[in-house]
């Protein structure tokens, strides 16, 4: 099920980011999410367990560490929930199933401050209530799991009335979209039905996570390297009716079950054109020769896996890593472009995590950059709104104090820096750090990749749009002037710096040509120009 759901989801990762509100180029949403269960199957696919409880922890567990972006966190607490609730389970009945849907929700709706409806929170409540309401009158695991597809679903399509910024541009929520698919690949997973009656077929990243986790389980776990009873590791793959040594008609099982006779840890696939193989076995030219009845071979692989497992015991001898000194303090900004993360080391950054809207990083991520450190406290700034979930579960996961500061943009992070004072106690930094954040305005320039119509602006495919803490202000043909419309509307009274960071498609040229018109229109405020590298976003702006 977990395989088929992350195989759906991946395939489908990139309509999910077209459904982002804002048409901009950074719609992350389903990439997002596409990671996260991909981390989650990763985890079940590693444990040699068949029990279910153990298995549901497995997964909470991967999601949680793997999980990126807000979408990916509720997804995660979506299943911690689930998790949880069949964790003393060795099966599961129709019951079970649904109150675990259940339970999920219930989980994901405390872990979120302020629920909002019209999201993903929505989409899966429907699912739930729909499994609940389908259990009273069948005790079918595959009838309740399309209770919940079909629940999900009207849920999606309720999400625009929901939410009134989806039904101005006409999408479903994307966050939900993308749960909609993983629910979907649980049916297919558990039916045994693929979408449009296919046979559903492992492609080459399934195999070789797969073909890894089989190694995991059957050579690494053997402390000696005597005890391997299949000796190579061997691959092929037949292009079946091309030039076959016998007339015999293929059948899958029927391969399986001979090569199940000299081998173990077997894999073996199939669709209309190809089979894919790998076993453990002794005897390799036996595989091939299997599989040359049937068609021509390509993709042939073959290891010594004693040889192999000698070097990994050898690998695997622990070598003394120099001790870091530990520090007082780390300060951990997340960060895209060569430019931002000096601009943040030079006013106190310890740590960059590398980066921002078009990749979030995961709950691992952070977590790793935290014990890394080697810091008696930690201070994390997401700089993303879209990250701040993720770095708040990473809070409970180390053996440090640390405190979030809620920094959703590259403006907001910089401006929060200039108030941490590194003889000041954490919860005193964090207190004060936050206060700093509304002295700052954020502004960021790129551009639309579609049209549409957005709280009554007009926006144009190819135009730039001014986007001012959030909400985009904005839109005009030429950069310049659209930054200089942009700032416009960010300048006030109380307006004193405006610091210019420019990125990858942008340039100094056209900054400076900003700067001297604020110097002509502002002549009071002081500009500044830094090189900040940063991708999707040409100019990044703040007015403090």
């Amino acid at each position: 099920m977990i395989r088929v759901a992350s195989h759906r989801l991946e395939k489908n990762a990139k309509f999910v980011n077209s459904l982002n509100v804002f048409p901009v180029p950074d719609g992350d949403t389903g990439t997002n999410m596409s990671l996260t269960i991909q981390s989650g199957f990763k985890a079940v696919n590693e444990s040699e367990s068949d029990n279910v409880g153990v298995l549901g922890k497995a997964l909470a567990k991967g999601l949680l560490m793997g999980a990126r972006g807000n979408s990916g966190v509720i997804t995660s607490q979506i299943f911690r929930g689930f998790s949880k609730s069949i964790e003393n389970k060795d099966t599961l009945n129709a019951m079970d199933l649904a109150k675990a849907f259940d339970d999920g929700v219930k989980t994901a709706y405390k872990a979120v401050m302020k629920p909002v409806e019209g999201t993903i929170l929505t989409v899966a409540r429907f699912g739930a209530e729909a499994a609940m309401k389908k259990v009273e009158s069948t005790n079918d695991t595959v009838e309740i799991l399309k209770a919940v597809v079909k629940g999900s679903k009207v849920g999606l399509e309720k999400t625009p009335s929901l939410l009134p910024v989806l039904k101005e541009v006409g999408v479903v929520d994307s966050g939900g979209q993308g749960l909609v698919f993983i629910y979907e690949g649980f049916l297919e997973g558990l039916s045994g039905q693929t979408s449009g009656d296919e046979e559903y077929v492992p492609d080459e990243r399934d195999m070789t996570e797969m073909v890894n986790a089989s190694h995991h389980q059957s050579v690494q776990g053997q402390f000696n390297t005597d005890e391997i009873k299949n000796g190579y590791c061997t691959e092929m793959m037949v292009e079946l009716g091309k030039d076959p040594t016998s007339d015999e008609e293929f059948n899958n099982d029927t391969l399986r079950d001979y090569l199940d006779t000299i081998g173990d840890s077997l894999i073996c696939v199939a669709d209309d054109e190809v089979v894919k193989v790998h076993v453990h076995t002794n005897y390799p030219y036996k595989v091939w020769a299997a599989g040359r009845k049937y068609g021509a071979l390509s993709k042939i692989k073959i290891d010594n896996m004693r040889l192999q497992h000698e070097d990994i015991v050898e690998e695997d001898q622990p070598v003394a890593e120099p001790v870091q000194k530990q520090i007082d303090y780390a300060v951990i900004a997340v960060s895209s472009g060569k430019g931002l993360a000096q601009l943040f080391e030079s006013l106190g950054v310890t740590h960059i995590i590398s980066g921002g809207q078009t990749m979030n990083p995961s709950t691992n991520d952070i977590v790793d950059a935290i014990n890394k450190s080697n810091a008696k406290r930690a201070l994390v700034l997401p700089n993303n709104g879209n990250i701040v979930m993720a770095a708040k579960q990473a809070v409970d996961l180390v053996d440090i104090p640390v405190a979030i500061v809620g920094t959703k943009t590259i403006s907001q992070g910089m401006t929060a820096m200039l108030s941490f004072n590194p003889e000041a106690d954490l919860e005193e930094n964090e207190e004060n750090m936050e206060d700093s954040l509304d002295t700052v305005k954020s502004g960021q320039i790129t551009q639309a990749i579609r049209d549409t119509e957005i709280d009554g602006l007009k926006i144009t495919k190819g135009h730039y749009m001014g986007i001012v803490d959030g909400k985009i202000l904005v839109d005009d043909p030429d950069i310049v002037a659209g930054t200089e419309k942009m700032l416009d509307k960010m300048i006030d009274e109380d307006s004193e710096v405006i610091t210019i960071m420019v990125g990858q498609d942008g340039n100094t040229e056209d900054a400076q040509k900003v700067a001297d018109y604020l110097d002509d229109k502002y002549s009071d405020l002081e500009t500044e120009i830094h090189q900040g590298d940063q991708p999707v976003y040409p100019y990044l702006i703040s007015v403090e």
